[in-house]
């Protein structure tokens, strides 16, 4: 077959951050599929077309990328971040496994992109310096109880921790939650950093103890990074920086 896909990683919004793999790739592409606002970050150009599509068909974008990769074209399908970071690449695979076996033998590739979690880490240092984790507090595609369980433990083991879709309208308690979970397993006041459209000229960032954290610190645009409790602030002059040793005393 002389048609390809690769899922690409947009990053999580300057055009800086995107990595010269992937713009190469978009500009060799015939066909650009992703989620309505992923597909509006690239520019339109003679010979390619855009398929921008809404939010939760994930796996009926991937069959049509697929689609049109078997029929010969070269199609990036778009994600921000990691396209392998709560993205599209597990879709496309789970669309793979599932489909025609001739899909199974597709140009496919994957080419990483700077995740929001390493975005958002680095404008406050390091506090993902030593052991973390990463948790969608999405409960779309997972139940509430299985989230719940996994914060616990995550706090249980020390981790420092990243969250992705903290806090929606559809669901505003979600986030709430969430925080009664780690007050509770945590009992310390470790940084929490609030990063909001982190690259963009609306970036925002904000630091406060657990105990202080509310839910409306959040929402859609963010991402939440709760520190270990090894987790240090250096304040000085202007914003202070978070890190985590990368030691842990015995």
């Amino acid at each position: 077959m002389s048609g390809s896909l690769v899922i690409a990683g947009l990053g999580p919004g300057a055009e800086t951050l995107i990595t010269p793999e992937v713009t190469q790739a978009l500009a060799q592409a015939t066909d650009v599929v992703g989620y309505i606002p992923y597909v509006a970050r690239v520019a339109e150009r003679p010979g390619l077309t855009l398929h921008p599509s809404d939010n939760r068909v994930e796996l009926e974008r991937s069959r049509h990328a697929l689609e049109m990769a078997a029929e010969g074209r070269q199609v990036v399908v778009v994600s921000s971040g990691d396209p392998g970071v709560f993205a599209m690449a597990s879709a496309v695979f789970e669309a793979v496994e599932a489909g025609p076996p001739e899909w199974r033998n597709l140009d496919i590739r994957v080419m990483p992109g700077i995740t929001a979690m390493l975005a958002a880490a680095a404008r406050a240092g390091a506090p993902l310096g030593h052991d973390f984790c990463a948790i969608n507090l999405s409960d779309n595609l997972k139940p509430w109880d299985l989230i719940k369980k996994r914060l616990r433990l995550a706090a249980e083991a020390d981790f420092a921790m990243a969250f992705y879709n903290p806090r929606s309208k559809s669901r505003p308690e979600g986030f709430a939650r969430t925080l009664a979970v780690l007050n509770d397993a945590c009992r310390d006041a470790r940084p929490v950093i609030f990063a909001r459209a982190v690259s963009t000229p609306e970036e925002s960032i904000r630091i406060v103890p657990l105990p202080e954290a509310t839910p409306d610190m959040a929402d859609m645009r963010s991402v939440v990074i709760v520190g270990s409790s090894t987790t240090r602030i250096i304040h000085r002059d202007g914003a202070p920086f978070v890190y985590t040793p990368r030691s842990v005393p015995a």
